[in-house]
C-alpha cells in the first residue's frame, strides 16, 4: 500500500486551516469581543483631510474570525480535486499568505494602534542591504558564478567605508564629504573583495563555495582588525548619511512617508533593483550574461568571452555589495561594529532563491524578510510577551519557512557554479 504523501500545496492548506483554527477559537477566547484596532494612515493623510489624525478602526474578533473562517475553507480546497477547484487553488493560497501580515498587524494592534506609513518605511528601510545583496548575487549568479561571499563583501564594505570615514575627519574634507568618500571606499572595497572571488573561481577554477567561504573568513578577521587598531583609538563620529526629502513625492500619504523620505543607499537601492532589471533584460550584455549563465560553451561559439563577462558581473556584484555594507555603519548607526553584518548576506541569497534569479522577484523577497524584521520592532513596542530573543530570530525563522517551502521549485542558472574550460 502507498503511503499518503502531502503536496507542497497541501501543506500549506494545512498551515492555513491551522491558523484559522486559532484564529477562530483563540482570538475571542483572549480579546474583548469590543476590542477596535487602529490604522494611523500617517501624518500627509492627517494634512490632506485637515484633521490632527487619521485612522481606520477595524474590529479585531470579527476581522479575525471572517479571516480564520477563509483560511480553513481554503486550506480545506487544497485537499480537493473539484475541477472547478484547481484552477483558482494558487491564487486562493496566495491571497491567504496576503492576508497573513495585516491579521499579525491588527492582532497585535488590538485596543491600539500601529502608523501604517512608519511600518512600511521600516520595512522599506530594513530591507535595503537584503535588497542590494540579492541584486550582487544575481549579477554574478546569472553569470554562473556562486557567491556566498556576499556578506563578508557587506562586511568589508561597513568596515573600511566608516575607517575611511574617521580618518578623513582629520583632513581639510567636511563631515559630509568624508561620509561620501567612506561610501565610495566602500564600495570600491567589497569590487576588491569581488576581484579575490574571480580570480580564485574563474581564473583558478577554485570551488566557488570555498572561495567564498575564504572571503567571509577574511572579513571578518580584517575588519575586527581595524576596529581594534584604528576605530578604537579615534574619535570616530556618529553621523549618517543625511535624509533627502524629494519635493512633492513625499507630501502624497502613506507612500511618501515610507518612500519619498529616505536616506541616499535607500534610494540607490530602489535605483540599482531597476537597473539591474533593464540591464538583465533589455540589453545585449544582459542577453550575454543569461546565455553565459545557462550553456557557456554554446556561448562561446557564438564569440561571447565568457571569462570576461563573469569577471565583470562579479565585480558589479561585489561593488553593490560593498555599497550594501556602507549602509550599515555610514547610512544607519554612524558607527562599526564586528560583524555587525548579522547573516544580512546570507538572508539576501534566500531572498534572490525566493524571487528566482529575477530582480523585482528578489527585492519583493528581501521586502518580505525587511518585513519580518519591522514586525520583531514591532512587537517589542508594544510589549507582545514575547522573549526577545524569539523576536530576533524573526527574520531566519521566515528565511527557513521561505528555503523549505514557498519557493517551490526554483531552478537556478544550469551553468551556475561550474567553472568553465574552453575547448
Amino acid at each position: 500500500m502507498t503511503g499518503f504523501k502531502l503536496t507542497r500545496l497541501q501543506f500549506f492548506g494545512l498551515f492555513f486551516i491551522v491558523v484559522g483554527l486559532i484564529l477562530v477559537t483563540q482570538v475571542p477566547a483572549r480579546i474583548a469581543s469590543d476590542a477596535m484596532s487602529g490604522i494611523n494612515l500617517g501624518d500627509n493623510a492627517a494634512r490632506l483631510f485637515n484633521q490632527p489624525r487619521v485612522t481606520v478602526n477595524v474590529p479585531t474578533v470579527g476581522y479575525s474570525v471572517v479571516v480564520g473562517i477563509v483560511y480553513v475553507l481554503v486550506g480545506a480546497s487544497s485537499f480537493l480535486n473539484w475541477a472547478g477547484l484547481v484552477r483558482y487553488r494558487n491564487t486562493l493560497l496566495v491571497v491567504c499568505g496576503g492576508l497573513l501580515i495585516p491579521t499579525i498587524l491588527l492582532i497585535t494592534a488590538a485596543n491600539n494602534s500601529f502608523n501604517l506609513a512608519i511600518m512600511l518605511r521600516a520595512s522599506l528601510r530594513l530591507s535595503t542591504p537584503i535588497i542590494m545583496g540579492a541584486m550582487a548575487g544575481i549579477w554574478c549568479e546569472r553569470s554562473g558564478v556562486v557567491n556566498i561571499a556576499i556578506e563578508g563583501m557587506m562586511l568589508i564594505g561597513a568596515g573600511i567605508g566608516f575607517v575611511m570615514f574617521t580618518l578623513s575627519l582629520g583632513t581639510n574634507l567636511d563631515i559630509r564629504q568624508a561620509q561620501w568618500l567612506g561610501v565610495l571606499s566602500a564600495v570600491l572595497a567589497g569590487g576588491l573583495m569581488a576581484v579575490l572571488h574571480a580570480w580564485l573561481s574563474i581564473t583558478y577554477k577554485t570551488d566557488q563555495i570555498v572561495s567564498g567561504t575564504v572571503i567571509n573568513i577574511l572579513a571578518v578577521g580584517l575588519t575586527s582588525f581595524l576596529r581594534r587598531e584604528v576605530l578604537i583609538s579615534s574619535e570616530a563620529g556618529r553621523e549618517t548619511l543625511a535624509a533627502v526629502n524629494l519635493p512633492l513625492l513625499k507630501d502624497i500619504p502613506i507612500l511618501g512617508e515610507a518612500i519619498f523620505q529616505g536616506q541616499p543607499i535607500f534610494y540607490m537601492m530602489l535605483l540599482i533593483v531597476v537597473f539591474t532589471h533593464i540591464m538583465l533584460y533589455y540589453t545585449q550584455w544582459g542577453l550575454r550574461t543569461r546565455a553565459v549563465g545557462e550553456n557557456p560553451h554554446a556561448a562561446d561559439t557564438l564569440g561571447i568571452h565568457v571569462q570576461r563577462n563573469r569577471w565583470i558581473n562579479v565585480l558589479i556584484g561585489g561593488m553593490i555589495a560593498g555599497l550594501a555594507g556602507a549602509w550599515f555603519s555610514l547610512e544607519t548607526t554612524g558607527s562599526f561594529d564586528d560583524g555587525m553584518t548579522n547573516g544580512k548576506g546570507f538572508i539576501a541569497l534566500a531572498a534572490m532563491i525566493f524571487g528566482k534569479w529575477t530582480p523585482f522577484g528578489a527585492a519583493g523577497g528581501g521586502l518580505m524578510f525587511g518585513f519580518a524584521e519591522a514586525l520583531g520592532d514591532r512587537f517589542q513596542i508594544l510589549g507582545v510577551a514575547i522573549p526577545p530573543q524569539f523576536i530576533q530570530m524573526t527574520p531566519y525563522i521566515v528565511t527557513i519557512v521561505v528555503l523549505a517551502g514557498l519557493v517551490g521549485r526554483a531552478v537556478a542558472p544550469k551553468a551556475v557554479g561550474t567553472p568553465f574550460v574552453k575547448e
